[in-house]
C-alpha cells in the first residue's frame, strides 16, 4: 500500500490563522452582551457612489478573459495615484514598473516565488519579516523554499524591523524583507530617515525590499512617507524595491479583490512574466471600477476623516491608559494590556463579560528567542460607526 500523501509539507512551521485561534478561544463562551466584532480589520464603512453604475457599465467585460498585465488606463491610473500621492510627477513609467493584483495578498504571496534564490551559500534563503505580521509574509517565505526569520517590532525599534540586530551573515542569507507601512497593528509609518537607511542596508545584502503600503491614504496629520518617494527623493532609485496599494481600506472595497505593485522595473518584468503563467487576473469590470478609485481622491479623504473622528473618540475614552497614543497610520488601537494579564485573558474578558470581540496580539506575531512582543497587546479595529467605537470602548475601560 503505497504511504498517503504529505500535504502542507513545504510549509512546515506556517503560523496558524489568528482568526482561527480567535474562534478557538471564544467558541462555547457566551457573549456577555450584543456582540460587537473589532477583531478583524474589514472596513464597513459607506463604498463609493461611483462603484455601482461603474461595474454595471462595464459589465460586459466579464464576457472577456482580462489582460494578465492589466489594461494601460489602470496602469496609467495606479501611476498617476503614486504621483499625486507621493510627489513623483514624471518620475513613474506605468508600464515598466505598475502590475494589477487581485487583491494584495495574492501577490505578496506570489512575490516571493519570483524573488527567492534557490540556495544562499550553504544555508536556504531567508526572508526577513516584522514580527508582528501579516501572516501572508510567512506563508510566502516558506512557499518560495525560504526561512522565515522574524524581526522583533516594539516600542524599542519604533514598532518597525530593526536591520540592526542581524549580524553580516544573516544579512548576506536574506533575499528579501517584508515591511509594512503604516504598520498593521501597530500603525507606525516608517519616515524618510528610516527608509533611506533601510534601502542602503538592503542595497548592501542584496535584499529586496517588498514594502506592503495598503494603508498609506488612512493616518493621522501628515501623510506617511513611501518607499518610492524616499527612493526617489534620496536620489537612490528603484532598484531592488516593489511596494503593495490596495482598495481593501482605501475605498472601503475589500470584496472587490483589487490592487497593485509598483517599482524595480526589472523586478517588475520578472514579476509579470510570472504572472502571465500563474496568478489569478483582474476582471475589466473590476478595473474600471478600480480606475475610478485611484483617479478620485475626494472618497479617500472623506474615509480618513471617518476614522480620525473615531481616533479622537479613542482619545477621549482611553486617555493615556493601555500605552494608547493615535497611530501614524491605519485604523487599529495596539493596546498595552499587562497589566489585566495579557492579550489572550483580555480578550477572553472582553467578550464574556461585554461581547466585545477583539484580537489578541500574540496571535498576530510569532514567539522568538526574545520572547513574543505581542503577548501582551490586544488589537482593536476601529471599523465600525462612531457610535459603536464609543460604546465598545467605554465599556472596555468599564472593565479594566
Amino acid at each position: 500500500m503505497s504511504p498517503s500523501p504529505t500535504y502542507l509539507a513545504r510549509f512546515d512551521g506556517m503560523p496558524e490563522s489568528p482568526f482561527a485561534r480567535l474562534r478557538a478561544l471564544l467558541d462555547g463562551v457566551e457573549a456577555g452582551g450584543p456582540a460587537i466584532n473589532l477583531s478583524l480589520g474589514e472596513p464597513r464603512h459607506p463604498q463609493p457612489d461611483f462603484v455601482v453604475p461603474t461595474l454595471t457599465d462595464a459589465a460586459s467585460g466579464f464576457g472577456k478573459y482580462p489582460p494578465a498585465l492589466g489594461t494601460p488606463d489602470f496602469r496609467a491610473a495606479c501611476a498617476g495615484w503614486l504621483e499625486r500621492r507621493y510627489g513623483l510627477e514624471g518620475v513613474m513609467d506605468a508600464d515598466a514598473m505598475v502590475l494589477p493584483a487581485n487583491g494584495t495578498r495574492e501577490a505578496l504571496f506570489n512575490i516571493a516565488q519570483v524573488i527567492a534564490p534557490l540556495s544562499a551559500g550553504k544555508h536556504r534563503p531567508s526572508v526577513l519579516l516584522p514580527n508582528p505580521f501579516y501572516q501572508c509574509y510567512a506563508a510566502a517565505a516558506l512557499g518560495a523554499g525560504a526561512d522565515p526569520i522574524y524581526l522583533n517590532a516594539t516600542a524599542d525599534t519604533g514598532h518597525l524591523p530593526d536591520l540592526t540586530s542581524l549580524n553580516e551573515e544573516e544579512l548576506d542569507r536574506a533575499a528579501a524583507l517584508y515591511i509594512c507601512s503604516p504598520a498593521n497593528p501597530q500603525g507606525a509609518a516608517a519616515d524618510m530617515d528610516y527608509w533611506t537607511q533601510l534601502i542602503k542596508t538592503a542595497r548592501a545584502h542584496n535584499i529586496t525590499i517588498v514594502a506592503d503600503e495598503c494603508y498609506a491614504d488612512i493616518y493621522t496629520g501628515t501623510p506617511p512617507t513611501g518607499i518610492l518617494e524616499a527612493a526617489h527623493k534620496s536620489g537612490l532609485g528603484f532598484e531592488g524595491i516593489i511596494t503593495f496599494h490596495s482598495l481593501s481600506k482605501r475605498n472601503n472595497l475589500p470584496g472587490l479583490r483589487s490592487g497593485f505593485s509598483a517599482g524595480d522595473p526589472d523586478l517588475t518584468s520578472a514579476f509579470g512574466k510570472f504572472r502571465n503563467l500563474a496568478a489569478p487576473q483582474v476582471p475589466l469590470p473590476v478595473m474600471a471600477v478600480s480606475i475610478a478609485a485611484w483617479n478620485d481622491d475626494t472618497d479617500a479623504a472623506a474615509n480618513r476623516a471617518l476614522y480620525d473622528k473615531k481616533f479622537a473618540t479613542a482619545e477621549r475614552i482611553i486617555g493615556n491608559r493601555f500605552g494608547f497614543k493615535r497611530p501614524d497610520g491605519g485604523f487599529f488601537l495596539w493596546l498595552d494590556m499587562a497589566e489585566a494579564g495579557g492579550g489572550e485573558k483580555t480578550a477572553l474578558t472582553l467578550w464574556r463579560e461585554a461581547g466585545i470581540r477583539v484580537l489578541p496580539g500574540g496571535y498576530l506575531s510569532r514567539d522568538t528567542e526574545n520572547g513574543n512582543p505581542g503577548t501582551d497587546y490586544i488589537r482593536i479595529a476601529l471599523v465600525g460607526d462612531e457610535d459603536e467605537t464609543a460604546r465598545a470602548l467605554t465599556r472596555m475601560t468599564e472593565i479594566f
